[in-house]
């Protein structure tokens, strides 16, 4: 069993940035893939970014490419969201994902652990 909780989020202005915390709970995470996903008001939840269980391979969305960076400090249980040159269309509930999935696997189903989310807003 594997708890997940998010952290980081908040307010800032486009452009600024941001770095989202993932703790964990539970010695399996370490070997599972994580993911973020991010929910906007009115929207489905989308696929931003996952990085493999050895952190060194990760995949992301084409909206955040080059703005993005994932990390995992296994001796920490925790992962990271690095998000720079936020903008206003970044405003989301953020939520990271456990699973034994691909580090490209982008859908929802891939993983079986989910945080409870933390709001990013970006002010223009």
């Amino acid at each position: 069993q594997v708890q997940l909780g998010e952290s980081g989020g908040g307010l800032v202005q486009a452009g600024g940035s941001l770095r989202l915390s993932c703790a964990a709970s539970g010695r399996t995470f370490s070997s599972y893939t994580m993911g973020w996903f991010r929910q906007a008001p009115g929207k489905e939840r989308e696929f931003v970014a996952a990085i493999a269980w050895s952190g060194i391979r990760s995949y992301y969305a084409d909206s955040v490419k080059g703005r993005v960076t994932l990390s995992r400090d296994h001796a920490k249980n925790t992962g990271y969201l690095q998000m720079n040159s936020l903008k206003p269309e970044d405003t989301a509930v953020y939520y990271c994902a456990a699973g034994p999935a691909r580090y490209s696997a982008t859908t929802s189903d891939a993983y079986d652990y989910w945080g409870q989310g933390t709001q990013v807003t970006v002010s223009s």
